[in-house]
């Protein structure tokens, strides 16, 4: 890794996904990607927590992202939460991705995220479309990115379907995640 290149800790929930479907996040590009992180939504929110690289880009932008689950040009940066077939679940009737933006996180976002150990950055999104099935396209609405306390250990990336709460969103498979705060 490049001196000038961070590594940060994002987490994405995915809140209230239609029962019954296959949720995961893309990692590649074109007919070479695969689907990580495969959840099967039950009646909990679903977590992805996940490792990308920030570098500096020009002067007067933003930081460019980096790693096997960024997708886009460089300004437009994004990360793809696929569903249903494009999942790899070849039973559904669903065949989407819904697409991420990593715009808004700023240096001093990503200077405060790695001043602390504990944290993550987080973005709460809608799992299910206005038709009932899992949301997909550009994510909307998009309230954006921000510091939460960081999932650590072996939960990180767990299906949901595990009897134990994920410490991020306290996820299982009957009851609803509570809130985590966010961080100062």
């Amino acid at each position: 890794m490049e001196a000038a290149e961070r590594e940060l800790t994002l987490r994405i929930v995915l809140e209230k996904p239609p029962t019954g479907v296959d949720f995961g996040l893309q990692k590649g590009r074109g007919s070479d990607y695969e689907t990580i992180q495969k959840q099967r939504s039950k009646t909990s929110d679903l977590c992805f927590e996940f490792t990308v690289r920030a570098k500096a880009g020009r002067k007067d932008a933003g930081p460019t992202f980096l790693g096997s689950l960024v997708q886009g040009p460089p300004a437009e940066r994004f990360v793809y939460v696929d569903s249903g077939v494009c999942a790899g679940q070849a039973d559904s009737c669903w065949s989407r991705r819904l697409k991420i933006p990593l715009r808004g996180i700023t240096w001093n976002m990503i200077d405060r995220l790695l001043d602390n150990s504990r944290a993550v950055l987080e973005a709460r999104v809608p799992g299910t479309g206005r038709d009932g099935g899992p949301n997909c396209a550009t994510v909307k609405p998009f309230a954006g990115w921000k510091l939460k306390r960081a999932i650590r250990g072996p939960s990180a990336g767990r299906r949901h379907t595990d009897p134990t709460p994920c410490p991020a969103t306290g996820c299982t498979a009957s009851r609803r995640p509570a809130r985590p705060a966010v961080l100062r």
